[in-house]
């Protein structure tokens, strides 16, 4: 259960980037909800992959 965590946390993570590439690409007209959406949860399963171990 803990390697699913991990890499669920890294997807997450990976899609934080891209959202806020996005973000910045578009000048921050766009909603900054697409870069702290994914963070939450990549913080989340972090610590489910932190409480597993």
């Amino acid at each position: 259960m803990g390697k699913i965590y991990k890499c669920i946390s890294i997807f997450f993570v990976i899609l934080t980037f891209i959202g806020a590439g996005y973000v910045l690409i578009n000048k921050g007209n766009v909603n900054a909800g697409y870069a702290v959406i994914p963070m939450l949860g990549a913080l989340i399963f972090n610590l489910l992959y932190r409480k597993q171990n």
